[in-house]
């Protein structure tokens, strides 16, 4: 679907699927250099469950005009206009990496529009190598590239995908190249700005899920513990995955999503 905020057009994802504001929304929220399309699998997966999912591609990202917005705290303030703008009263939220940054904020900031919160392959703090920093500055393709390495564990290194003929690495590089472009060094450096997300964490009262990686390099297993600590909640641990736990072991997240929003479900 597509629809117009801050006089921008932004496109948002929905599963394949007719979407109801007023049903049981997922609002997933993407991470850094990505968009919609990292959901994928999740989005088919709720979406023919009953669920209404629903992904907007930041500004700047995927097929969403506009220019990359520069900080956590922004993106958390535009995706509660987002909801506004789709008609979305309420909604569970789920956010990969970034996004769960982002998820934080959106959960702390407007505790009446979220019902739960699911932050997968995250921490309270994503600090971000100056390295990285620099590469995705000014030499953006090489950043992917060393993303996609970085990113993701033993299977996505041999290419052992559970969709056959499907290459995460390959898969995730073009995704974050069709971006526009700046939009990767501009959620990296809003990452590593992050400073609220122990003091976010402290105000946030609804139901929360952590779903962390045992391979991820990028937001290692014990940062995510600490996120898991300071929320509470409930914690599922992916033994075998990298960071891109969302596509590259996309079962194993759908199973714990299920699991933990079939309990929030509002009655029929």
């Amino acid at each position: 679907m597509n629809l117009t905020l801050n006089e921008t057009e932004i496109f948002a994802s929905t599963g394949g699927r007719p979407f109801d504001p007023t049903g049981d929304v997922i609002l997933f929220i993407h991470g850094s250099g990505q968009n919609h399309l990292g959901y994928m699998l999740q989005h088919r997966f709720l979406a023919n469950r009953g669920w209404q999912v629903i992904t907007p591609d930041f500004p700047g990202h995927g097929q969403s005009g506009g220019t990359p917005l520069s900080s956590i705290e922004d993106m958390a303030d535009w995706l509660a206009g987002f909801m506004d703008a789709a008609g979305i009263k309420r909604a569970h939220i789920a956010g990969h990496s970034q996004g769960g940054l982002v998820a934080l904020e959106l959960a702390s900031r407007y505790p009446a529009r979220v019902r739960s919160a699911s932050f997968l392959a995250t921490a309270l703090s994503i600090p971000v190598n100056d390295y990285l920093l620099r590469l995705a500055e000014h030499k953006e393709p090489k950043a992917i590239r060393a993303m996609m390495d970085w990113g993701h564990g033993a299977t996505g290194h041999i290419h052992d995908h559970t969709m056959p003929g499907t290459s995460h690495m390959f898969y995730g590089s073009q995704l974050m190249a069709a971006n526009a472009p700046g939009a990767l060094f501009a959620d990296l450096a809003a990452c590593a700005a992050y400073t609220s997300g122990a003091e976010s964490a402290a105000k946030i009262t609804c139901p929360t899920l952590c779903v962390l990686s045992g391979q991820d390099k990028m937001t290692p297993i014990k940062t995510g513990r600490k996120l898991h600590q300071a929320l509470g909640g409930e914690l599922v641990e992916i033994p075998h995955s990298g960071h891109m736990s969302i596509t590259e072991q996309p079962m194993d997240v759908n199973r714990a999503l299920r699991a933990f929003l079939d309990v929030q479900r509002i009655p029929a």
